[in-house]
């Protein structure tokens, strides 16, 4: 009876230490990401989440909106953060392309090779960068926090034969986002860009309405396009799926120092499981495929170079045609000489 009477009272006393730590904090961050709990978004929130409140010893909370409940589209999340309804918000960079047409060059494609020399990018000053042109044309109300990753790489997909070389593209009807810069893509490769809105690619796929589509892994495989016909799989890894993490500018400032080195150290935490969640997923992803039947290629280092060739005209395309596209496009270039010889130095020392 002791026994049992101590444990009720060590309970409420660490429920009542609880709920106390949670009264207490300071400052609450309202984030949401429009994905789901399956989602890299999602696992980076958790784990940003997790490092603020423990590092702030509980002076900041933060609360997770996943879906829908706090805005439904990347335009009118990013109104929320600049007149400060909401915190923090995960775009695309097609979601925030109205407001920052920019960062449309990380859709650019075979700019970056891999993983290493992406992540070595987007965690140094092209984000920065970045940063100052949002904060400029956003009447410093929006700031970019960090640039993550959600769902891998883009890579071309289609249901009716392996693509070696773009030749094997010309012609077919491939799925593209309503934008212009990856409709441009596909018209440089010879194919035939075709716009449909996410919710109907499955049965677009089904019904030739559309004979391709360039996206992850992951979402393939979650949204089960296999089924749909989607049997050819080339990995040209053409564009790194980049999330922008924005959180609102005067939230930010209006936090001391201190706060904000724990928030700023907790996007960082939360950038490098966004980095590492598609990486683990894909495995079992790109297994699934192939055992359900389907062709999965590797183009060599001389293929993925003649669709770079072939891809040459829509970096023309983007200086001329979006605003401050020039700006970013050399940001990426230098970001990437910058990355690839930090990263040949350091292996040539490892190699010793």
């Amino acid at each position: 009876m002791l026994k049992t009477t101590l444990k009720t009272v060590a309970l409420a006393a660490l429920m009542a230490g609880t709920a106390l730590s949670a009264s207490a904090a300071d400052y609450t961050i309202r984030a949401t990401a429009n994905s789901n709990e399956n989602d890299e978004d999602y696992d980076g929130l958790v784990v940003f989440k997790n490092y603020v409140e423990a590092a702030s010893n509980g002076a900041i909370e933060v609360e997770l909106f996943i879906g829908t409940q706090l805005c439904s589209n990347g335009a009118e999340c990013l109104q929320g953060v600049a007149d400060g309804s909401i915190d923090v918000f995960i775009s695309t960079s097609g979601g925030a392309a109205g407001l920052f047409p920019y960062v449309q060059v990380l859709d650019l494609p075979y700019l970056m090779s891999d993983d290493r020399v992406a992540e070595h990018v987007l965690s140094g000053d092209f984000t920065r960068t970045l940063r100052d042109m949002a904060l400029e044309d956003s009447g410093n109300t929006i700031r970019l926090m960090t640039i993550g990753n959600t769902g891998g790489w883009r890579n071309f997909a289609n249901t009716k034969q392996r693509v070696e070389s773009p030749e094997d593209l010309a012609g077919l009807k491939l799925r593209t986002v309503v934008a212009d810069l990856p409709q441009e893509l596909v018209k440089s490769l010879g194919a035939a860009p075709t716009p449909i809105p996410w919710p109907e690619l499955f049965t677009s796929l089904q019904t030739g309405v559309v004979e391709g589509t360039a996206n992850g892994i992951t979402d393939i495989m979650s949204m089960k396009f296999p089924d749909a016909g989607l049997q050819y799989l080339t990995l040209d890894g053409h564009s790194y799926m980049g999330a922008l993490w924005w959180m609102s500018n005067e939230k930010f400032l209006a936090m001391p120092e201190d706060v904000r080195r724990v928030v700023v150290d907790g996007f960082y935490a939360l950038q490098q499981a966004t980095f590492a969640s598609p990486k683990r997923k894909s495995i079992e992803a790109y297994e699934e495929f192939v055992k359900g039947g389907g062709d999965l290629y590797v183009p060599s280092p001389e293929q993925k170079a003649v669709f770079k060739e072939a891809a040459a005209p829509v970096y023309d395309w983007f200086t001329a045609n979006v605003t401050r596209g020039e700006d970013a496009l050399a940001a990426l270039n230098a970001a990437v000489a910058a990355a690839e010889a930090d990263i040949n130095a350091a292996r040539d020392k490892d190699l010793q």
